[in-house]
């Protein structure tokens, strides 16, 4: 189970994830994953430091945080999703940069899915998020 400190709850967090984060879909999931910008000292013009205890708590843990509506199925099926999900991303986010954060909304056929496919679908679309965007030539 996830500690209390890496699990995301409030909605403002969730939607910071999902506006802010890159976005992969693959199979049954899609993942929204926000990897923190290292700070560059150079850039500070002031000499005081600013202070920001969101971020001074962020960068210390990866975070994630679950979405499963109802289109997935009823209370069992939701629950039974989300301990799968919750299972899959307990052994992946140690992987991540310190201080991410992890959405990840299951999608109606994750109801259907084997638990290796769902592996399967999540590390694709972890993997997708995480790999630099490629600059499209017009």
């Amino acid at each position: 189970m996830l500690a209390a400190a890496q699990r995301l709850r409030r909605s403002t967090d969730f939607a910071a994830a999902v506006r802010g984060g890159r976005r992969a879909g693959r199979g049954a999931v899609v993942v929204h994953l926000t990897v923190p910008v290292p700070a560059d000292p150079n850039l500070s013009t002031s000499s005081e430091p600013v202070r920001d205890d969101s971020a001074e708590q962020s960068s210390a843990l990866s975070r994630a945080g679950f979405v499963v509506s109802k289109a997935v199925g009823n209370a069992v099926i939701r629950n039974r999703v989300k301990r799968r999900l919750r299972a899959l991303v307990q052994d992946r986010l140690t992987a991540l940069p310190a201080g991410s954060t992890l959405v990840v909304r299951a999608l109606p056929a994750a109801a259907e899915v084997s638990y290796p496919r769902l592996a399967t679908d999540l590390d694709a679309a972890i993997a997708v998020a995480r790999s630099p965007r490629e600059r499209r030539s017009r």
